[in-house]
C-alpha cells in the first residue's frame, strides 16, 4: 500500500489501532545523512518495550503503573525508490497483550 505522505502513512495507522482498539505511538525514524529526509518510519503499539527502571528509587515520589508489555505489533514504512512516496515495508499485528 503507498502513501503520498509520511502523514497520511501514520494516519492509515492510527485509524486502524482505533478500529481494532489498541493505541500507537511514534518510535523511531532513518534519515538520510546528506538532506535529512525521512527514509524508514517506525509506528508501535503503545506498551511496546519495557519501560527503564528508575535510577534512584529513592527519589520516586508515586509509582506509576507498568504499561509497557514487551508487545510487537508494528507498522513500518519506507521511502519509495521512486522518493516521493511512502509504503508499508513491513507490518506485524501480533499482539502479546490483551
Amino acid at each position: 500500500m503507498k502513501f503520498d505522505t509520511l502523514q497520511q502513512g501514520i494516519t492509515f495507522y492510527e485509524n486502524y489501532a482505533r478500529i481494532f482498539g489498541f493505541d500507537t505511538r511514534l518510535y523511531s525514524i532513518k534519515k538520510r545523512k546528506f538532506d535529512g529526509k525521512i527514509l524508514l518510519k517506525y509506528c508501535v503499539c503503545n506498551k511496546e518495550g519495557f519501560r527503564e527502571t528508575p535510577r534512584i528509587q529513592a527519589e520516586c515520589k508515586k509509582k506509576r503503573p507498568i504499561t509497557r508489555m514487551g508487545c510487537k505489533a508494528r507498522l513500518t514504512l519506507k521511502l519509495t525508490n521512486d522518493q516521493d512516496s511512502y509504503e508499508i515495508f513491513s507490518f506485524h499485528e501480533g499482539h502479546t497483550h490483551a
